[in-house]
C-alpha cells in the first residue's frame, strides 16, 4: 500500500512519541563519516593530517567511552579553517547537492514507509542522530520529511575549526532529547548498541539493521520479543524483509 507523502496531520501534544536513529536506520551507512571523508578529500593537507592522526584517533573511535573524542578530532581536521557553524552548514548543503543520486540511493525505502506511517497516524516523530542535524535534514528533504524535528551533534568554533561540542550519542542523546522537550518515548528505532539507553527508555523498542555480532547482546538486555529486523542493509543482521 502506498503511504501518503504529506501533508501530514499536526500531532497532538499528547500523541505517542516515536524516535528514529538516522544512520543504518533510515539511511544505509554512516552519513557523517561520508560527509567528513568528502571534506578531508577536498584538501590534501587535511587528508594527510587525518591519515597521520589515525593511529591516535582510530582507537578512540573504536571504543564507546572515547568515541566522541576520536570523532571530534576528525571533525576538527576536516573543518580546519572554518570559523562558524553556518560555514559548515553551507558545505553540508554543497555535499548533499553534489551527491544527490548517491545519497538518495542510500535512503532505505522500507524504513521510510514506517517513518511516513507514523507521521500519517499523527504520532510525534523525531530523528535523533549522531550526525550534524543539518545533514539529516538535507537528506530527509529528498523525501519531503525536512519538517521533522532533528536532534543531532552540536558543533561550534574551536581553535580555528568547527568542533563537535556535544555528540548526540549514547546517554547524551537522551539528555538532548529531554532538553528539547521530548519526554516519554512510545517507540524507538535504532541499529546501535550505543542507543541502548534510548531503546531501553522506549515502551516498544525496535532494533533495525544491527551488526550481526551485536544481536545476542540486544536479545539479552532488551525485553523478550523485541523485534530485531533488517530493513535493507545488506551487510547487517536482523530478520530480513519478506519478499
Amino acid at each position: 500500500m502506498s503511504l501518503p507523502r504529506g501533508p501530514y496531520p499536526t500531532p497532538a501534544a499528547d500523541a505517542p512519541l516515536v524516535v528514529f536513529d538516522f544512520d543504518h536506520t533510515l539511511y544505509d551507512g554512516d552519513s557523517g563519516s561520508h560527509l567528513f571523508a568528502w571534506l578531508l578529500k577536498r584538501s590534501w593537507p587535511r587528508y594527510l593530517t587525518a591519515l597521520l592522526a589515525t593511529p591516535l584517533l582510530g582507537p578512540l573511535v573504536a571504543f564507546l567511552p572515547t568515541r566522541r573524542h576520536g570523532i571530534s578530532g576528525y571533525v576538527w581536521i576536516a573543518t580546519f579553517g572554518l570559523h562558524r557553524r553556518r560555514e559548515l552548514d553551507a558545505l553540508i548543503d554543497q555535499y548533499v547537492d553534489q551527491h544527490r543520486a548517491e545519497v538518495r540511493e542510500r535512503l532505505l525505502p522500507h524504513a521510510l514507509e514506517i517513518f511516513a506511517g507514523h507521521r500519517a497516524a499523527g504520532d510525534r516523530v523525531v530523528v535523533a542522530t549522531g550526525a550534524p542535524p543539518e545533514l539529516a535534514r538535507a537528506i530527509l528533504s529528498f523525501v519531503a520529511h525536512q519538517d521533522v524535528p532533528v536532534i543531532g551533534t552540536v558543533t561550534g568554533p574551536r581553535l580555528g575549526a568547527v568542533y563537535a561540542r556535544r555528540h548526540c550519542h549514547n546517554e547524551e542523546k537522551m539528555r538532548m532529547l529531554r532538553e528539547a522537550g521530548f519526554g516519554e518515548i512510545a517507540v524507538a528505532y535504532s541499529d546501535s548498541t550505543a542507543d541502548l539507553p534510548l531503546l531501553k527508555a522506549a515502551r516498544a523498542p525496535v532494533v533495525v539493521n544491527p551488526k550481526a555480532s551485536k544481536i545476542t547482546l540486544f536479545e539479552r538486555v532488551l525485553p523478550a520479543g523485541t523485534p530485531i529486523l533488517n530493513w535493507g542493509c545488506k551487510d547487517r543482521g536482523g530478520q530480513p524483509l519478506r519478499e
